[in-house]
């Protein structure tokens, strides 16, 4: 006799063709509550599966903004001011990129480079430009020692890791051209033989204006091998105060002893890696290419930037990211940068030049012209 009142709820298993039964496909009652322990293991396996920090950065930065700052307050303790300059040589620095540095006389150029190496715990050289410097007083010599009957290769002040160039449109073309193969390749050929420079290599070099008096203008070779060009203007009257109150306190002198080194090799190493793993969108890139693109075009150039500035413009807006602790680049960043990175890679027309106009607001103008992406 059949059961009058089956139990809809539990289904008898179905047979499948071999005469078993399968437990896959009995149903599952919505309506039946879950117990503390599934309920427990549901939400642990949610938590595994959704990312922690969505929002936030995935590169930790925390070290890098320590050791920059650190940089900061080291210099602050002689440099009144000049805020935006440094963040731009400590984002050279991260990019791996020389700069020059222009004034006018006693604006503290030579000082500010001098600090900023005492801040890097690696081998420094200071090399003083003036008319009658020769190549090899850069590069260095061979000299013939007699007791051997050959000659020994002197390496020159160029061979550190840190080299102040004080003064670098004070020699003539020769001396200056001596710098072209150290400054991309890395490199010293001197007799036939090829010589590596240390890591980190970084140049620091200063000029006065080109108009003033015993200067000579720097080939545009050679100016396209700096990263970034620097413009060192006046104090405010706010610091200019200050400096005469510490002058006048008995503090104005330089004591370069108090600054104190903040990063070795190692560290500058791992740092620059950790900005080249920096986040770049499509349209960052193509944004850039069309910044310098253009100056290949205006009207108001005759001289446009080659492709070494895109890769500037890249390496450096990816520094600067980093410097203020973002893992990606935005069109701010490479905005900010982009006077700084094609100035000396332009050239104006003359009649551009006979209006007063000077390459910023020629870039200036460029950056107006092309969409920013967002």
């Amino acid at each position: 006799m059949e059961n009058e009142n089956p139990d809809l709820t539990s289904p008898t298993p179905a047979a499948d063709a071999t005469g078993s039964t399968s437990a896959t496909s009995q149903p599952i009652d919505a309506a039946t509550p879950e117990t503390p322990a599934a309920t427990e293991a549901h939400l642990a396996m949610e938590a595994t599966v959704t990312p922690e920090n969505t929002f936030g950065p995935r590169t930790d930065f925390a070290r890098l903004t320590a050791q920059t700052e650190a940089i900061k307050a080291e210099i602050g303790k002689i440099i009144v001011g000049q805020q935006d300059l440094l963040e731009l040589l400590l984002t050279a620095i991260l990019a791996d990129g020389h700069v020059l540095l222009e004034g006018v006389p006693g604006v503290a150029k030579t000082l500010m480079a001098k600090l900023l190496a005492r801040t890097l715990e690696v081998p420094f050289s200071r090399i003083q430009f003036t008319p009658d410097l020769m190549p090899s007083d850069v590069l260095g010599t061979s000299v013939f020692r007699q007791n051997k009957s050959d000659f020994e290769f002197r390496p020159g002040p160029i061979f550190a890791s840190v080299v102040l160039i004080d003064e670098i449109n004070r020699a003539p073309a020769k001396t200056q051209s001596a710098l072209f193969e150290v400054m991309e390749e890395r490199t010293v050929t001197q007799d036939g033989t090829t010589y590596g420079m240390p890591e980190p290599f970084l140049v620091l070099a200063t000029q006065n204006p080109v108009e003033q008096e015993g200067t000579y203008r720097l080939p545009e070779a050679q100016l396209d091998r700096f990263l970034f060009k620097l413009h060192v203007g006046y104090p405010s009257l706010a610091e200019e105060v200050q400096i005469l109150q510490g002058h006048h306190a008995g503090f104005g002198g330089t004591n370069l002893e108090a600054v104190q080194p903040i990063l070795s090799a190692a560290d500058l190493a791992a740092l620059r890696q950790q900005v080249r793993q920096q986040r770049v969108e499509a349209n960052i890139l193509e944004y850039i290419a069309k910044l310098v693109g253009q100056t290949r075009a205006h009207k108001s150039l005759y001289l446009g930037a080659s492709p070494r500035a895109s890769l500037a413009l890249l390496n450096g807006a990816k520094a600067l990211a980093a410097l203020r602790g973002r893992d990606f680049v935005t069109p701010e960043d490479v905005q900010f940068l982009a006077p700084s990175v094609l100035r000396h890679r332009i050239m104006l027309t003359p009649e551009r030049e006979m209006e007063g106009g000077t390459p910023d607001d020629v870039v200036k103008q460029i950056m107006q012209q092309i969409e920013v992406p967002r």
